[in-house]
């Protein structure tokens, strides 16, 4: 037998393993929490608040959430409580900052109580657009076989129905008033796309070698899925989620333009419908009457575009990488200041 001889290089590399499961045996609650704050909070909200995409798309988001909170808690009149003076301009009267209709309403009232349901029907059909999306692709990529077959027949067959008329259909057969059902109704077939889009990015990732290394080491199909797949695809699902916010507002200011979905308290497309009826478009002297919930429309579109933009870079890694690097080196630099200081 050929003696085997044992160098020294194998120590430590043993006793830097024995030390790391040691070490992280040891950790306390405390260092474990602090460890996800760093890594799932703080590094993320510094890579997300360098961009000033990101900060204007807070910024406007957040303008957009303190009018919903004024209107859940009854800071601003009702619209059916207006008794004003009848088609009177923004800003021409401070009382009544984005004017009046031709039946005295206030505009700002009615733009500011129907900000909650629109950024209700917003997240619901966000979440369930890329929610759906994700669970479909993710499966359907990794698993193949009989798997991707079903769950691709499945998204084939959503996408090969007309969005419009199918979620007209449901609107008239449901009469839905819920905001989250209506955002439901509106995204019912908008996820199958991505999801396919999604299984292609998945085929790829699935022969990566850490991918290889976990599925070999006996890892459970959930686990890899949320460790390892679904991290690498978040900046084209945040995107996607962004694309699928945007639908759902232009989606439901049409369909309540048209009609079609019904409502107990005026929408910002009921609103623009009652403008266009009254002749808005073409009496200037109405014409803000269209222009306000135009502006709430656009400026909700833009705050997630940009939002969306930003949060792209949180999920880059080499963005990441390198601020974690800057982090290291300005702690270290305050380290070493601080011993000079002590000597």
């Amino acid at each position: 037998m050929i003696p085997v001889k044992h160098t020294e290089s194998d120590a430590p590399a043993e006793g830097l393993d024995w030390q790391s499961e040691s070490s992280g045996a040891n950790m306390t609650r405390g260092d474990r929490l602090r460890e996800f704050y760093e890594r799932s909070i703080y590094e993320p909200g510094v890579v997300a608040w360098s961009d000033m995409r990101t900060r204007l798309g807070l910024l406007l988001l957040g303008v957009y959430v303190a009018v919903a909170l004024v209107a859940v808690l009854g800071l601003w009149r009702a619209p059916s409580s207006s008794q004003a003076p009848r088609l009177l301009g923004m800003f021409e009267n401070w009382a009544y900052p984005l004017g009046t209709t031709n039946s005295g309403v206030d505009l700002a009232a009615s733009i500011i109580h129907a900000t909650p349901d629109v950024l209700l029907m917003v997240l619901a059909g966000g979440v369930w657009a890329t929610g759906v999306a994700v669970i479909v692709g993710t499966l359907a990529g990794y698993k193949g076989g009989t798997v991707d077959t079903v769950l691709m027949s499945i998204s084939d067959f959503f996408m090969a129905i007309p969005g419009l008329p199918l979620v007209i259909i449901l609107a008239i057969t449901f009469s839905p008033e819920n905001p989250i059902f209506v955002g439901v109704i509106l995204t019912i077939n908008y996820w199958a796309g991505l999801g396919r889009s999604l299984r292609s990015q998945v085929l790829t990732i699935r022969e990566d070698s850490y991918v290889e290394a976990s599925r070999t080491m006996g890892t459970s199909t959930v686990r890899i899925l949320w460790k390892d797949v679904i991290p690498n695809l978040m900046p084209y699902v945040t995107v996607n989620f962004v694309f699928a916010a945007r639908y759902t507002i232009f989606a439901s200011v049409g369909l309540f333009f048209l009609g079609v979905l019904p409502y107990s308290d005026p929408t910002w497309g009921v609103t623009m419908s009652r403008a266009y009826e009254n002749g808005a478009l073409f009496v200037p002297a109405a014409a803000h009457w269209i222009i306000a919930p135009m502006i709430a429309v656009v400026g909700l579109s833009l705050s997630m575009i940009l939002l969306g933009q930003g949060l792209d870079r949180v999920f880059n890694p080499r963005v990441r990488t390198r601020l974690a690097g800057e982090s290291e080196s300005t702690a270290e630099e305050g380290e070493e200041t601080t011993s000079k200081g002590m000597v």
